[in-house]
């Protein structure tokens, strides 16, 4: 197995920190702000399998942001809560997959999906 470069390490290493932060984003919500920044920063570094990676990363910041303020809306309906729980169990698979694909070192299929 080819050992992987210090700056593609580096760069790998990074969007694990991501993953991380958001799944902790859960607890301290401020930390999926931190991690799509450091998203959008490293989003041209490294090969093109990780390059899928950090934009997933950003599109599950988008997303979810969004399923966020549809469930914070629809909360005073009720439905919304349920909208909240799923935005929850989604945002975990979301990172769960990605953590999983970016330790074999593949991209993350279908990056552009808007479910899991």
């Amino acid at each position: 197995m080819n050992q992987p470069s210090t700056q593609s390490a580096s760069a790998e290493n990074m969007a694990k920190v991501v993953y991380v932060l958001y799944l902790v984003s859960l607890v301290f919500g401020v930390t999926a702000i931190v991690a799509v920044v450091i998203a959008y920063i490293n989003r041209e570094d490294g090969e093109p399998w990780l390059q899928s990676h950090y934009q997933f990363q950003i599109r599950t910041f988008w997303i979810g942001a969004l399923y966020v303020m549809i469930g914070s809306v629809l909360s005073l309906v009720l439905v919304g809560w349920l909208i909240l729980f799923f935005c929850l169990i989604w945002l975990v698979v979301r990172c769960i997959k990605g953590l999983k694909a970016l330790e074999t070192r593949e991209p993350y299929p279908n990056s552009l999906g808007w479910l899991f």
